[in-house]
């Protein structure tokens, strides 16, 4: 019980002396609030982004490859350019003779511009695909439906809308069996899709899905200039590894490669863009790092000055309750929580800031804030002022309390 009710009295004592020097100890956090809020806006910078690409790989589809003649982020891109083009009957090819495949689409589009009446939208995202692109990029459809195989088979003139445009066009007019122009061309509206959302402020529910035949028929495909894009999907992940194997295989025999040439096309997944996410996300941890841990350096060594000059300042105070009875401890307590408690105003300034200025960059940058972050950055602050605080609270308590009486 003594322990307690010493602690307690060390804790009204931080308190009134904290309160006493309002000014001082303002000016003592203000390294802490940068600091803190450094870290803090790094953290939910970071988690936003994690959970926007996580959004977006969601879109792209789980477990799939991209075939295409170029390779991601490889840089020989003049010897990538020399490479033939892709044809979407290759991706027939890979569907018809794969044993891994779940589902293999074409890919081809292009920015166009889309009409109802008088209503129009530009730089409209149109894909030539078929049927299998509702597996393989997980599309799901709000009302309606989406491409079937005979749809592919027969080039029907008919296309599943994304939200943004199902909105921006047909208002309160329902989409189904409207026909839409695109590009001049007549086509007819089978289904809506359920929105997406925007990733870095970009809409991603302006897109326009059509049978690749009919894509290729009346916008035209030239094998010269231009090059599709395969979409492979696993059965499962477990499957990847094999898959790709076999796309490297299946690709070399139908672009009639001989065992010494190179490849020619590029087998790509989600992985290479997780890897160069993390690449630059570790760059931004890093950078955050740093400048926090100079700017919480640079606070704790203020806490710690600042210390120093209330112990001399409070020189009396010290040596009158050490000559009543007060242990050591109880002396370097008092100190340890001031400092902590200092510093933990800091920290919880800091997040308060954070939380301000994510809400201003949330407009244009994905953030998320967690309450384990708040958390966080309010203990990681106290734990600061407890190490800085250490040496102040240590020279208190060792200061004998005769020669600390005598002190003016």
């Amino acid at each position: 019980m003594r322990f307690f009710s010493d602690t307690a009295a060390g804790l009204r004592i931080a308190f009134r002396a904290l309160v006493s020097n309002k000014l001082r100890a303002a000016l003592t956090t203000l390294g802490i609030v940068i600091g803190v809020t450094t870290v803090i806006l790094m953290i939910t910078i970071i988690l936003g982004l994690n959970r926007a690409v996580e959004g977006q790989f969601a879109f792209l589809g789980a477990n799939t490859y991209y075939v295409s003649k170029w390779s991601w982020f490889e840089r020989n891109w003049r010897e990538q350019w020399m490479r033939p083009n892709m044809t979407p009957d290759m991706a027939l090819r890979i569907k018809e003779e794969s044993k891994l495949a779940m589902a293999a689409t074409p890919l081809d589009d292009r920015e166009m511009t889309v009409a109802f009446g008088a209503a129009q939208q530009t730089g409209v995202d149109v894909r030539g695909v078929s049927e299998d692109y509702l597996i393989t990029n997980s599309v799901a459809i709000d009302f309606g439906r989406f491409l079937s195989a005979e749809d592919v088979r027969r080039n029907q003139p008919v296309a599943v809308i994304g939200a943004g445009i199902a909105e921006r066009l047909f208002d309160k007019v329902q989409p189904i069996g409207q026909k839409i122009s695109i590009a001049g061309w007549k086509f007819r509206v089978i289904g809506v899709a359920e929105r997406v959302g925007s990733f870095f402020g970009q809409s991603m529910d302006y897109f326009v899905c059509i049978p690749y035949g009919t894509h290729m028929k009346r916008f035209g495909f030239d094998p010269r200039q231009n090059s599709t894009t395969i979409i492979v999907k696993a059965a499962s992940a477990a499957d990847m590894e094999d898959l790709k194997w076999e796309l490297k295989g299946l690709m070399r025999r139908i672009r009639k490669l001989s065992p010494t040439e190179p490849d020619d096309f590029g087998i790509n997944d989600q992985s290479l863009i997780m890897g160069a996410y993390n690449d630059l996300t570790s760059g931004i941890y890093t950078g955050g790092v740093i400048i926090a841990f100079i700017s919480l350096l640079v606070g704790g060594i203020g806490i710690m000055n600042i210390m120093l000059v209330s112990v001399t300042e409070r020189t009396a105070e010290i040596g009158l309750r050490k000559a009543l009875g007060a242990k050591r401890w109880m002396v370097s307590w008092q100190f340890l929580v001031e400092s902590a408690i200092i510093c933990a105003m800091g920290g919880l300034v800091g997040v308060g800031f954070a939380w301000g200025v994510s809400l201003a960059i949330n407009e244009f940058l994905p953030t998320y804030m967690p309450i384990w972050v708040v958390g966080i950055g309010i203990i990681f602050s106290a734990v600061v002022g407890v190490f800085f605080g250490l040496f102040p609270s240590i020279k208190a308590a060792n200061m004998p309390p005769i020669e600390a009486l005598r002190h003016e």
